[in-house]
């Protein structure tokens, strides 16, 4: 889900995401929910059924106030929080089950799935572009 704060801001479609959340997980499914909007994500009451029912949090740079909430939300040191303070493109923090951990990761941007999968684009603007000539 793209976007994810959005389906938690009205009650309905709140408590029909967290049900489906919990249910995917039990028919094997992997529920998936982004956001650049963590305080949006944050201020919905459903949410901590959410994180509750979640194995794998992948975490990258974050504003102050997120970055306090997710602290509380997640029990998060606060040297684990430099990972997602100021970090640049591809650094954060990984939560699984119980283990939290910094990653680093260097994509090389001359692959072919590196292009398949930006979302930079200024990156798939100049492609096109350069298709076209």
């Amino acid at each position: 889900m793209d976007e994810m704060h959005l389906l938690l801001r009205e009650e309905q479609t709140a408590a029909y995401t967290v049900e489906i959340w919990k249910r995917f997980r039990k028919w094997g499914g992997i529920p998936t929910g982004i956001t650049q909007n963590v305080k949006d994500l944050l201020a919905s009451k459903e949410v901590e059924n959410i994180f509750e029912n979640s194995d794998f949090i992948y975490m990258l740079n974050q504003a102050v106030g997120d970055r306090a909430i997710l602290a509380k939300q997640l029990n998060i040191s606060p040297h684990q929080l430099s990972y997602v303070t100021h970090s640049g493109e591809g650094e954060g923090l990984l939560f699984y089950g119980n283990v939290i951990l910094p990653f680093v990761d260097r994509f090389p941007k001359d692959l072919e799935l590196y292009r398949i999968m930006t979302t930079k684009l200024s990156e798939v603007k100049a492609e096109k572009e350069a298709k076209e000539a």
